[in-house]
């Protein structure tokens, strides 16, 4: 059974089993959500170690060449920030609210309890 509630990490539809239903499925789900935080992070590092070797080049550059090369604007380093760095971050906030949550059902529920479970974890209970 479906509910039109929705869970922690976006608009993600979830479904009411017993906690004692999901308890064997709960790590595997949290260890794939971890994965996926690495990941992001990872490409986080990658896109500040290059801005950091791009910004290195252009200040180890001389005069003349600084003046003919040009630096990217203010603006189109903001657009970039706010697309590599702040939305994959923020991404990585939500799905460690799920695992939050999933890691609650788990500590806190008993077996025959009623939770609320992301429709994603209960498509791999499948």
């Amino acid at each position: 059974m479906t509910d039109p509630i929705f869970y922690a990490s976006s608009a993600v539809p979830v479904q009411h089993r017993k906690a004692g239903e999901v308890f064997p499925f709960i790590d595997a789900y949290v260890a794939k959500k971890e994965q996926e935080i690495a990941e992001i992070e990872q490409m986080v590092e990658r896109y500040e170690k290059r801005r950091l070797m791009e910004e290195r080049a252009y200040q180890s550059m001389s005069t003349l060449r600084r003046m003919l090369s040009g630096k990217k604007p203010d603006h189109h380093l903001a657009v970039e920030y706010i697309h590599f760095v702040k939305k994959p971050m923020e991404k990585v906030r939500l799905l460690r609210l799920d695992i939050e949550n999933a890691r609650s059902i788990q500590n806190v529920s008993a077996p025959t309890d009623i939770v609320s479970v992301p429709y994603e974890l209960a498509n791999e209970m499948k």
